[in-house]
């Protein structure tokens, strides 16, 4: 039995690489550990319906914050990755089968845990045909029945191996916004994000709008892995030209010494800037600070990227 506290066994493709220095942090980066009733009562909740959380399986700096609001990712399709991508701390692995009943206990708890928006993302699953979108729809349908005023956010994987018609089957379920992460530059892909393919991942947003235009997309970079300001600029026209609507870029922290090296940490200037350059390339909402996450104020952001939309349409 794996024991995935070991990071051996959490890791095994990493376990042979050479360790990387891991640099103090600075300032801007220290955030407070996770304390706190509403903590606690999320940690209760997820335990309860036996659900698994990005939050703790990637180390989110923003765990506590986020369970003490009620707020929490839920990682569907179980705990264990199929990629190894070296930038992330999830297990990888052969994963279990799907747990059937997992949609059902998600809708639970987000009507347990008052959700008013919702973030459902999930490990890769190359093992299994559709990639696991018939799983994704399955729950969305189930948030839907159980908390239909409930806003849903997915972040899914890339179907890289499955046919394209599959990602057909999660827009039809109509989750509010379709979140797939780039990670980084196309030049680091071989390195950072080896299992992945770039422009792959950049049509597969670019279909999501062609399948549904109402749908809000959204997709994030870390910085920090060793890319140029130019390269990251570059993503930004790549994405614009994908028609994305939300970006997010927040500074790569390293899991262990295994993982890929932290090149540097950027200053919050730095974020600043590249937030004013994105605005200016006409994205409806950008958010881009060192300890930004993919879900962090996932909800209060969508309220947001509603308002914008309305706005523009007049």
């Amino acid at each position: 039995m794996r024991d995935l506290k070991i990071p051996g066994q959490r890791h095994p493709e990493k376990a042979h690489r050479p360790d990387n220095a891991q640099p103090k942090k600075p300032d801007w980066i220290r955030v407070k550990a996770p304390t706190g009733k509403g903590y606690r009562e999320t940690h209760r909740i997820m335990r309860e319906h036996k659900l698994v959380t990005v939050c703790e399986e990637a180390g989110c700096p923003n765990a506590g914050e986020c369970w003490n609001q009620g707020h929490a990712t839920m990682m569907i399709m179980g705990e264990t990755c199929t990629r190894g991508c070296t930038f992330c701390n999830v297990a990888t692995g052969k994963p279990d089968a799907l747990d059937v009943f997992e949609p059902g206990r998600v809708a639970d708890a987000v009507q347990k845990l008052g959700l008013n928006h919702v973030v459902v993302t999930s490990v890769d699953r190359d093992d299994l045909p559709d990639g696991g979108a018939e799983h994704f729809a399955q729950t969305i349908r189930a948030i839907r029945h159980r908390s239909p005023g409930t806003t849903i956010e997915i972040l899914t994987p890339d179907f890289l191996h499955c046919d394209p018609s599959v990602l057909e089957v999660v827009v039809a379920a109509r989750p509010d916004v379709f979140n797939h992460n780039l990670e980084t530059v196309p030049g680091l892909y071989p390195d950072v994000r080896p299992g992945a393919r770039y422009f792959h991942s950049l049509r597969l947003l670019q279909r999501v709008k062609e399948l549904d235009p109402a749908m809000f997309t959204k997709s994030g970079i870390m910085v920090g892995l060793g890319e140029a300001r130019a390269q990251v600029h570059q993503v930004m026209d790549d994405m614009r030209a994908a028609n994305i609507d939300f970006l997010t870029i927040g500074q790569y922290l390293q899991p262990t010494p295994k993982h890929h090296a932290v090149d540097r940490f950027v200053h919050p200037d730095e974020f600043a800037a590249y937030e004013k350059a994105a605005y200016g390339k006409g994205f409806l909402m950008v958010s881009a600070t060192p300890l930004t996450r993919s879900s962090y104020h996932a909800g209060e952001d969508f309220a947001e990227l509603q308002s914008k939309r309305r706005a523009l349409v007049g």
